[in-house]
């Protein structure tokens, strides 16, 4: 999968990306057909310590799945963005199956009518 990371308002280490790429990569074990990933880090400026700003969307087929949060460190917003990501996957995945079996049911049950 693809993934562009954009650092808004300061220079991402190498270390930071390789830690992003390893756990967005992880989500290809749930569903492997993600097309691409873009992923934003922001710095806000407040007062808060909590000012770190991560920002994962993902492109599936026929979908487009978003999820944000703000911590202390962008390690731990990746972390809490991948595992709300993860379950989207899953839910999306469960809509995908449903569907596949109601046009196969569907399709049987007009065959049937045909004799």
């Amino acid at each position: 999968m693809k993934i562009t990371v954009q650092s808004i308002h300061f220079t991402a280490d190498r270390k930071l990306l390789d830690f992003i790429q390893k756990k967005v990569d992880k989500l290809e074990t749930f569903y492997d057909h993600i097309i691409s990933g873009e992923v934003y880090l922001k710095l806000e400026n407040v007062e808060d310590e909590a000012n770190k700003i991560s920002e994962i969307k993902l492109l599936l087929p026929g979908n487009r799945i978003f999820a944000k949060e703000k911590c202390k460190t962008f390690e731990e917003a990746t972390d809490l963005v991948v595992e709300s990501l993860r379950k989207q996957i899953e839910k999306h995945k469960t809509k995908k199956t449903i569907a596949a079996e109601a046009a196969k049911k569907a399709v049987l049950v007009s065959q049937e009518e045909d004799f």
